[in-house]
């Protein structure tokens, strides 16, 4: 798709409502990943969230100066699940992994920009993650909703999803919880916080 074409796709899927879920087509698109293990190793969780912030933060000079480009960096976003799904519906913090990632996009994001950011970032902090990569991801189908609160008070919604919401339409789950976090809970206050709450579904 264009550029125009993938920016008003883009504001519908980080701006959903939030008095109800809604079903999108997510396209295939290109994300700096980091993987890891155990929702209770908050370091663990920070290291990635530095790692990819510290990629993606050179890049708006570097596309401004080599093409003229405008760049604006995109949110954090995590996928969560577990091996065993019942450990995931009982948030067993222990047990779930979880994929950080920031979407890289549009396509004259090139893998040579990537690499220099990646380099720039070295500079700074040393070796980077080993599963710190530049990865494409489908989604598809997905039903969303706009949560605004704190994080830790998703649980009603995610069962209202799987449990009501879902089962009425014949969907079933295709794919890993996604989390979207549109702003930073250490800058505003925990009710403002807005976090886009996704699922890729399928039909029974």
């Amino acid at each position: 798709m264009n550029e125009a074409d993938l920016n008003a796709r883009l504001k519908e899927l980080y701006q959903p409502p939030a008095n109800d879920f809604v079903l999108v087509d997510v396209p295939e698109m290109r994300y700096i990943m980091i993987d890891g293990r155990g929702a209770e190793d908050r370091a663990a969780l920070e290291h990635a969230r530095t790692w990819l912030f510290a990629v993606i933060q050179p890049i708006r000079p570097i596309v401004k100066a080599r093409m003229g480009k405008h760049f604006v960096e995109p949110p954090l976003e995590c996928l969560w699940w577990a091996d065993d799904a019942h450990d995931f519906v009982r948030a067993e913090k222990s047990t779930l992994r979880w994929r950080m990632m920031i979407v890289f996009e549009p396509d004259w994001l090139t893998a040579e920009v990537f690499d220099d950011g990646v380099a720039q970032a070295t500079s700074r902090l040393g070796e980077p993650p080993s599963s710190l990569r530049l990865e494409r991801h489908h989604e598809g189908l997905s039903a969303q909703i706009m949560f605004v609160g704190p994080n830790r008070e998703t649980g009603p919604v995610i069962a209202r999803l799987h449990t009501e919401f879902l089962p009425a339409r014949q969907l079933t789950p295709n794919g890993r919880h996604h989390e979207i976090y549109l702003n930073d809970p250490s800058r505003v206050a925990p009710e403002k916080v807005k976090t886009v709450l996704r699922q890729p579904v399928r039909a029974e």
